[in-house]
């Protein structure tokens, strides 16, 4: 009889439910279920709306009962940093600001009057980015004060939708490293650091790592779903169960979980909390079995995401695919700084795009093609950059690139990764988040010895196409 496992993985733009489950040895998937997922403008923040999103999460289980595909166990992902704070009845206290809202505008300096920089990533092997939920809770502090004693508990977003199913509050390991508020010598919160901050000290509780069993479904979950079930913590930051998901066990090989951010990195035992490090804007997020994510963000398709739509509320509709061939016959040679702030949510990325060109001296970009070709182009050189600081700082040489996630289906991005790093680029599978998510719930079952096992097996069953590096 097969066994299903079901891996609900929501991303920033839409969510999608797969079912997993073992046949002769390989992994087989099967979505059952697709939702929108956005931020919306409420009270003047950009929010999510946690309310439809666990409305689609409910949806898309009842839609695996339909089916008569019973998950044995279930677990759910998404994005990192951002949270809910909970009262005394567990209602939700203000509201769900997500990570691109402009409430952390100055609350670095905030934070670094109570602690310096290079001490916070002393303290953390965390790097920088406004949006950390470190900053996001000293917008709270500032800003709600009340909120302070209103709220009895905190939980990062996948760790709240799983409250929702079960009843029982658990905090993962892997989403919480990316708060900049967890000690990566104990993998638990830094308390000393959290009381320094003036953040309450009983919002912040033991850390459970992937594998862990939450529980089963609530009786009121059961009925709507139709079924019980486990839910098991996967790596609940999506970059955690993607990485988990990398098609090998070497250790000579970098990857790029590459969908909206691109992250681009290696696997580490050990994390590295050096100046150096912190110089670079490398980070040490919490992985699998109590690895590191040694990695640095790239700003990632966004760009190119941000660019299809406004093309088409213009009128312009094109496809990714369509994009990338148009961008391959371009020759401007005109590169941007992808990690720049002024990329982040700016109110029109073309025009953000064709400013940075001109005020930096260089053609500015007019087509669609010529937009795809600055974006892919300049991800390439950022890659390659990213290649040769992790090679200093590491002192190792990487041999190959491994890409995983949606955009291991841009052909063009991916032979021009091969071609400015001069690696071979190794693109799939492109389910890597979902496939990461149900390969920890498999392992829990029995299914797989342990992560090398599930590596294997995962590279056995999904297409993973070679790039060859170009002749010296």
């Amino acid at each position: 009889m097969t066994r299903y496992y079901l891996a609900v993985d929501i991303g920033a733009s839409s969510g999608r439910h797969i079912l997993g489950s073992v046949q002769d040895g390989r992994i087989v998937l099967e979505e059952v279920y697709r939702f929108p997922n956005g931020m919306k403008k409420k009270d003047g923040q950009l929010c999510w709306d946690t309310e439809e999103l666990f409305g689609h999460i409910k949806a898309g289980m009842k839609k695996c009962g339909e089916l008569g595909r019973i998950p044995v166990s279930m677990g759910i992902d998404t994005w990192g940093v951002d949270f809910v704070l909970l009262d005394e009845n567990d209602r939700i206290v203000g509201n769900t600001v997500g990570y691109r809202d402009g409430r952390t505008k100055g609350m670095d300096e905030e934070v670094y009057r109570i602690i310096p920089e290079d001490r916070l990533y002393g303290r953390t092997g965390i790097q920088k980015a406004i949006f950390n939920t470190v900053y996001q809770l000293m917008a709270v502090k500032k800003q709600h004060p009340e909120y302070l004693t209103q709220a009895r508990s905190l939980l990062m977003i996948p760790d709240y939708f799983h409250f929702l199913l079960t009843g029982v509050k658990k905090q993962e390991y892997t989403e919480a490293t990316t708060s900049q508020l967890v000690d990566p010598h104990t993998k638990q919160w830094d308390r000393e650091l959290i009381g320094m901050l003036g953040y309450p000290e009983e919002w912040f509780g033991p850390l459970s790592m992937p594998g862990t069993v939450t529980g089963s479904l609530t009786p009121q979950v059961q009925e709507e779903v139709g079924f019980n079930c486990l839910v098991v913590l996967p790596p609940t930051h999506d970059t955690g169960s993607a990485v988990a998901a990398v098609p090998s066990n070497e250790a000579d090989v970098l990857y790029i979980s590459s969908g909206t951010w691109s992250l681009m990195g290696t696997e580490r035992m050990e994390a590295d909390c050096s100046m150096e490090s912190r110089k670079r804007n490398f980070t040490n997020e919490g992985g699998y079995d109590y690895r590191f994510r040694y990695l640095k963000n790239i700003m990632g398709l966004w760009m190119i995401q941000s660019v299809k739509k406004e093309l088409a509320e213009a009128g312009e509709e094109y496809s990714f695919g369509e994009l990338c061939d148009m961008a391959s016959r371009e020759t401007i040679p005109s590169i941007v700084a992808c990690n720049d702030d002024c990329f982040l949510a700016p109110e029109s990325m073309i025009r953000t795009i064709q400013d940075f060109c001109g005020a930096s001296g260089q053609p500015v970009p007019r087509t669609a093609g010529e937009l795809a070709a600055v974006i892919y182009n300049s991800l390439a050189r950022c890659y390659k950059e990213t290649v040769e600081e992790l090679e200093q700082v590491t002192g190792k040489h990487y041999s190959r690139i491994h890409i995983v996630g949606g955009g291991a289906n841009a052909d063009y991005l991916n032979r021009l990764t091969a071609e400015y790093t001069r690696r071979p680029v190794y693109a799939g599978p492109t389910e890597a988040t979902a496939i990461g998510n149900l390969a920890v719930q498999m392992i829990k079952a029995g299914e797989y010895a342990g992560l090398t096992q599930a590596r294997e097996a995962i590279f056995r069953s999904f297409a993973v196409k070679e790039y060859p590096a170009p002749e010296k």
